[in-house]
């Protein structure tokens, strides 16, 4: 099970640049679909690279569905020689993205997202239009994604037809 509330606040004290992007940016915004990991799309800069190994170093970074005992080593080489990793933490599961399909990177993220409060966490979320656009870019199967009342009350059909 997925602690959302002590990853975010792991990444925002850790000063961890990052958007969040996926399901639970979705639920952010009213999706009523829930989610069981945390995606963010994240800052490629060195130092920001060292902020995330740091950060995650004690809770046993590891490949999600790769075979127990394969080599994997947590640290930034690691992080700058590849891109997009799913793991699995003592804390749950975390998707590090370096980009996204539709939207990029995180430089590319910053203007389409804002500061929010997660969990009394602040951090920058990616915004519902972008957040849309990158699920349609992606062909996501699990669309349509229904909002509930609130900030946006209306159901939106992301698949591309």
């Amino acid at each position: 099970m997925t602690d959302f509330k002590q990853l975010l606040h792991l990444l925002s004290a850790s000063e961890v640049d990052f958007v969040l992007v996926g399901g639970m940016a979705a639920t952010v915004h009213g999706a009523t679909r829930l989610t069981q990991d945390v995606d963010i799309v994240y800052s490629r800069a060195g130092a920001n690279l060292e902020r995330l190994v740091a950060a995650l170093a004690p809770y046993q970074p590891y490949l999600r569905g790769a075979p127990p005992g394969l080599p994997f080593r947590w640290d930034a080489e690691t992080l700058e020689r590849g891109l997009n990793f799913t793991l699995t933490t003592t804390i749950g599961d975390l998707d590090l993205l370096g980009e996204i399909t539709g939207g990029g990177g995180y430089d590319d993220l910053v203007s389409r997202s804002s500061v929010i409060e997660v969990f009394g966490e602040s951090c920058r979320c990616l915004d519902l239009p972008a957040l849309i656009q990158g699920k349609r870019a992606a062909g996501r199967p699990h669309m349509p994604v229904v909002f509930s009342p609130g900030r946006y009350a209306k159901t939106i059909v992301a698949s591309a037809t």
